[in-house]
C-alpha cells in the first residue's frame, strides 16, 4: 500500500475556476438518464452476468464481488461494487492500489474482465442506489484522492462519480503507463494533476450533450482503443502532457 507520504511531489499550480452551476433541469435529466440506462443495461447484461458469476464461483478466489470504499458525491464515502478480478486482500499486497499490466495479484479469468471493462459493470447498481451517475469522475480510494491539491478535492465531486468519465477515456492506458514506467509509484502521482484538469474541464461542461457524447466515446474506446475521436467532440479539452 502506497502511504500519501512517501510521495514526493511537486506539480506546478493549476488554477481551476469554480465549478460551472448545474441547473436544477440538468440534474433531474440525468438521475433519469441514468436511471434509465442502468435499468435497460441490467436486464440486456444478463446474458454477461450470468456466465461471468459462474465462472467466478468456479475458478480463482470463488469470490464473485468486491466492494471496495470510495469517496464518492460531496466526499462522502460509499462502497463501490465490482467483480473481484483479484486475489484477497490485494490492496495491502505488491504494489497497493496500483495495478499494472500482468500484475501477479489479477486473476487468469480476472485479467479477461479487466480488459473487457466487465469487471466494472455492477456498478449499475450503485448507479441505480444513487451512489453514482453513468457519467462522472471516477470514484477514487482515499489514499489516490489525497493526491488532488485541496482546491480540486473541494470541487470534483460536486457531480456524483461515474462509471465512465472524460479521465476514464483518456487514461484507458493507464496500467501500460505505470507499467512501462522505470517508477510506477512516482509515475501514479505524477499524472494526478492532468487528471484533475480533466475533471475540473468536465465540471465546466456538465451538459446532457456531454455525458452522451462520453458515453458514445466510451463504447467506440473498447472497439478502437487509439482512437482520437474525444479530441475531435470535444476541442478544448487540457492539453496532455509527456509522460
Amino acid at each position: 500500500m502506497i502511504e500519501t507520504e512517501e510521495i514526493k511531489l511537486l506539480p506546478p499550480r493549476i488554477q481551476f475556476p469554480l465549478s460551472g452551476r448545474q441547473s436544477d433541469a440538468y440534474k433531474v435529466l440525468k438521475r433519469v438518464l441514468d436511471l434509465f440506462i442502468a435499468s435497460v443495461a441490467a436486464i440486456l447484461l444478463l446474458p454477461v452476468f450470468v456466465p461471468a458469476i459462474i465462472i467466478l464461483l468456479l475458478t480463482g478466489e470463488h469470490e464473485v464481488f468486491y466492494l471496495q470504499k470510495r469517496v464518492g458525491f460531496k466526499n462522502r464515502l460509499f462502497y463501490i461494487w465490482k467483480f473481484a478480478t483479484m486475489v484477497k486482500d490485494s490492496p495491502n499486497i505488491g504494489t497497493g492500489e496500483i495495478t499494472l499490466r500482468n500484475d501477479p495479484r489479477v486473476t487468469k479469468f480476472g485479467k479477461f474482465l479487466r480488459m473487457s471493462k466487465i469487471n466494472e459493470l455492477p456498478q449499475i447498481l450503485n448507479v441505480i442506489k444513487g451512489d453514482m451517475s453513468i457519467v462522472g469522475p471516477r470514484p477514487l480510494m482515499e489514499i489516490s484522492f489525497k493526491l488532488y491539491s485541496p482546491e480540486v478535492q473541494r470541487l470534483i465531486y460536486n457531480s456524483r462519480p461515474g462509471i465512465t468519465g472524460i479521465g476514464s477515456i483518456l487514461f484507458r492506458d493507464e496500467e501500460k503507463l505505470l507499467s512501462d514506467a522505470p517508477d510506477p509509484r512516482a509515475m501514479y502521482a505524477a499524472i494526478y494533476p492532468y487528471k484533475a484538469s480533466l475533471e475540473m474541464w468536465y465540471q465546466q461542461h456538465a451538459s446532457l450533450f456531454t455525458d452522451i457524447m462520453i458515453i458514445f466515446l466510451t463504447a467506440w474506446s473498447i472497439i478502437l482503443p487509439h482512437n482520437r475521436l474525444v479530441h475531435k467532440i470535444f476541442k478544448d479539452l487540457p492539453t496532455r502532457p509527456v509522460f
